[in-house]
């Protein structure tokens, strides 16, 4: 679990990242989990956009998304989610 201190770093430097996924009209799935896993173990930090044609809650679908990668919601802003997952082989970054 992330304090209010952790997060704010995390914002930080999630600001300049381009979102890697993107959730449509689809919704999500499986498939979707085991890609986002995979990437986020890699890079620790990322993006997800919900898109407008998306027909689920975009909250509803960070939490989902958070629960079944592992991964730790940091912020939803308008229609991006902001995860974090600390790597087991490919450590980066040092939260304070």
């Amino acid at each position: 679990m992330l304090n209010g201190k952790q997060k704010r770093f995390l914002r930080s430097q999630a600001h300049h990242l381009t979102p890697v996924f993107q959730i449509g009209k689809g919704g999500t799935n499986d498939h979707l989990f085991r890609h986002i896993e995979e990437a986020i173990e890699k890079r620790e930090l990322m993006k997800v956009q919900v898109l407008n044609n998306c027909l689920d809650d975009k909250n509803e679908i960070a939490e989902e998304v958070a629960r079944e990668t592992g991964s730790e919601l940091v912020q939803i802003i308008g229609s991006t989610i902001i995860l974090y997952k600390e790597s087991r082989d490919n450590k980066q970054i040092e939260l304070p």
